[in-house]
């Protein structure tokens, strides 16, 4: 109840915050906000997708699911069935769309998911960019196997799953890949893990890299860890849409913070 009155609140103070087009003066950002924050556009993928989300919103195939991160905060047992964490844990089809067109506009090679849950917001980032490949990490063993079952179903190859803590399993796949180049943070609703995956991620990224925060206004401590991701000092560019925290690193742009509405 306290991270849903915060939420309510923040939402209240959000849009009176939000910027239109005439009052966007950085170039880069004006294009981002016409071409994908305004996009409409539906693609064939699309449907695929979320025929599959219909099909897990009426599946009762209970699953055990061990939280490493901030629990949710409408499920509280560990039993779960998939229809609820397809209602209440995966991304709704406006914000993974979202996603798509950044990541079919940006065409970034190496991305990487924290928090693949039933794989509906994977499908949508592997979907984007084919020739992309997208390494998606899950600490819960029977969401992750659903999730495999999904992306066999839609005929996606460039996924990589990689199951375990992320304390053990984000570091050492950075490494492993050895750079990134856009980032889905979803997996650990927490302040201190937040910030602790953003500075494992920095050293791999640069300037053309994309990091992407979903749910920062999720709670107090979610929205505190958003300021000081704003505030760091490779952190050029952020874009806040409510659901979601764009932040980019280009070397060629002043520090702006935005807020959009979608």
């Amino acid at each position: 109840m306290k991270n849903k009155l915060w939420q309510i609140w923040q939402y209240i103070l959000y849009l009176p915050r939000c910027i239109h087009l005439h009052g966007i003066h950085s170039p880069f950002v004006f294009e981002l906000h016409s071409e994908l924050f305004k996009e409409k556009a539906s693609y064939y993928s699309f449907d695929e997708i979320e025929s599959i989300r219909a099909k897990l919103l009426l599946t009762k195939k209970e699953l055990t699911v061990n939280d490493f991160g901030a629990s949710s905060s409408v499920l509280k047992d560990n039993q779960r069935s998939v229809a609820s964490i397809a209602r209440t844990s995966i991304k709704p089809a406006k914000t993974a769309q979202l996603l798509f067109y950044f990541v079919h506009y940006f065409k970034p090679q190496i991305v990487i998911e924290l928090g693949t849950c039933l794989g509906i917001t994977s499908a949508y980032l592997a979907k984007a960019n084919p020739n992309g490949h997208l390494t998606t990490l899950e600490g819960a063993t029977e969401l992750a196997q659903v999730a495999q079952i999904n992306f066999t179903k839609l005929n996606i190859k460039n996924i990589t799953q990689v199951n375990g803590n992320f304390d053990k399993t984000f570091k050492a796949k950075l490494k492993r890949l050895k750079r990134v180049d856009f980032i889905f943070f979803d997996g650990n609703h927490r302040k201190e893990p937040t910030l602790r995956y953003f500075e494992d991620a920095l050293p791999f990224a640069d300037d053309q890299s994309i990091f992407v925060f979903d749910d920062i206004y999720w709670s107090k401590e979610m929205t505190q860890a958003w300021k000081v991701i704003k505030d760091h000092p490779k952190v050029t560019i952020t874009i806040d849409c409510f659901a979601m925290g764009f932040v980019f690193f280009k070397n060629d742009q002043a520090k702006e913070h935005f807020t959009v509405y979608h």
